[in-house]
């Protein structure tokens, strides 16, 4: 076989007529010379460094089951959880979304995030960055999981950085705040319908486009195209 001109041929890919064509509907990635394809309906493949978005499935007396969009269950240990000043977990904390970072090793870091919205997306539509959060000018926080779990929350007024990060918020969420994040929840939807990725400038030219329509009306497939046609344009004017 002759070698392909384009680099090396990776998954997801096969050359005919010594052109690389894919072999899967995904996302094309390039690391050195090499060229693969990341299938769009996939189960999360984890990676050292990798931020994730769990949800607690099972609350058992020495460890917890972590659904993470993974071909199977992550399980917790306790023993591994690093919370300030010894604080037993309670079953009703358990049930709580939580954020782990892989990069932590053996001992992740578990933050609570209060109340939210989490929105399931593919993980190959998830853009890799040097950060994964993001606190958007219009009021709400995204956390975008490599996983493909997207949590949407208000930004908090301050970050206790004494807790560890272990906070727990379950004030009720004021309607000005709700409608920022069902909108955003919304563009979401409308930008990985469109198979664009996700990452903070695509999701926040999304959320600015989507300013003239009423939220309900986002997901309406004429607007949603004409919303997305607009995040586009602005992503290539970007890019110069």
């Amino acid at each position: 076989m002759a070698p392909c001109p384009f680099g090396s041929r990776g998954h997801g890919t096969y050359v005919e007529d010594e052109k690389l064509i894919a072999s899967v509907a995904g996302v094309v990635e390039r690391v050195n010379k090499l060229v693969y394809v990341k299938a769009l309906k996939t189960r999360y493949n984890g990676e050292v460094g990798d931020i994730v978005v769990g949800r607690i499935t099972e609350v058992q007396q020495k460890r917890w089951k972590v659904e993470t969009n993974s071909r199977l269950d992550s399980v917790l240990l306790l023993s591994s959880m690093n919370l300030p000043g010894g604080e037993l977990v309670s079953t009703a904390r358990a049930e709580l979304v939580r954020l782990w970072s892989l990069s932590q090793g053996s001992h992740l870091r578990s933050i609570s995030l209060g109340q939210g919205v989490l929105v399931q997306v593919s993980p190959s539509l998830v853009k890799r960055q040097k950060t994964h959060f993001h606190d958007l000018p219009c009021g709400a926080s995204v956390i975008l999981g490599n996983n493909g779990f997207i949590w949407i929350y208000p930004t908090p007024e301050q970050k206790d950085e004494e807790a560890g990060g272990f906070t727990t918020n379950l004030e009720p969420v004021p309607l000005s705040d709700r409608e920022v994040i069902s909108r955003l929840r919304n563009c979401i939807v409308a930008l990985i319908t469109h198979k664009l990725m996700l990452f903070d400038t695509s999701i926040l030219y999304c959320y600015e486009a989507s300013l003239p329509h009423q939220i309900k009306d986002i997901i309406k497939p004429e607007v949603m195209e004409e919303i997305v046609l607009e995040t586009q344009q602005r992503l290539l004017d970007l890019e110069g």
